[in-house]
């Protein structure tokens, strides 16, 4: 797996599993765009990257919106040239609302869509060209064993992301492009505490691996998906859950 000088965007890097993607990418050799929505939390990112003698910048980016992830793709081009990988990790979790379907104000449900299950959408369509002018590339989406659950808004935006993922394989497939997604378990983040801490604890002591996983965790997957040893992988979802869920 040879990364030196490729470009990849990684959005919602300002911490948790996003930063971990971040800084591994940074650590193999990767010109990594920090595409965060908080400033703060994104610059903080870059800058450490860079002191430790990677190279990244940061771009403030809303993945909901068209007009900011196609600025981000062209600050990345800029910035750095190209553009080879995407990984598509925003999402609202930390501060999600916790409730059902019948309860659930139709406005803010339709915005967490938007963010959660659409903005993978709609960076994909914000780089597609650009990564296929640069001969090609590979794209994870950040799903995540919630879309198994049957637990409300979340598991559903996480589970039109995989059918997301699966489409659009077929259509970026003659631009040279891989798309696929890695569903994290229940992975010690700020953001799991704040949300489902306890309940993830619990969780944990039926899975053959009773530990909650590490954002580090992620990183063998996605530096597998973004190779060209996947280059025969397409279109699909890899639990890395600690077995979690053993889907056929």
């Amino acid at each position: 797996m040879n990364f030196d000088g490729k470009t990849i965007i990684v959005t919602g890097a300002g911490g948790g599993i996003g930063e971990a993607y971040a800084r591994g990418c940074a650590g193999q050799g990767m010109n990594v765009v920090v595409a965060e929505l908080s400033k703060e939390k994104g610059t903080s990112v870059a800058d450490s990257i860079n002191k430790e003698g990677g190279s990244a910048i940061f771009q403030e980016t809303d993945v909901a919106s068209e007009e900011s992830a196609r600025t981000c793709v062209e600050r990345a081009k800029e910035a750095f040239g190209k553009v080879d990988f995407l990984i598509n990790n925003a999402a609202i979790f930390a501060d999600m609302r916790i409730e059902g379907y019948l309860t659930v104000d139709l406005d803010y449900l339709e915005k967490f869509m938007r963010v959660n299950a659409h903005g993978a959408l709609v960076m994909t369509r914000a780089v597609f060209e650009t990564m296929s002018w640069a001969g090609g590339g590979a794209i994870i989406n950040q799903s995540s064993t919630a879309a198994w659950m049957g637990t409300g808004f979340y598991g559903v935006a996480k589970l039109t992301l995989n059918g997301v993922t699966q489409s659009l394989a077929h259509e970026l497939a003659p631009h040279s492009i891989r798309i696929n997604a890695i569903a994290p378990g229940p992975t010690q983040t700020e953001a799991l505490e704040k949300t489902a801490g306890d309940y993830a604890r619990e969780m944990v002591k039926s899975m053959p691996i009773k530990r909650l996983g590490e954002p580090k965790d992620m990183l063998g997957a996605a530096f597998f998906l973004l190779s060209d040893q996947a280059s025969w992988v397409t279109g699909h979802i890899l639990n890395v859950d600690g077995g979690q869920f053993m889907r056929p």
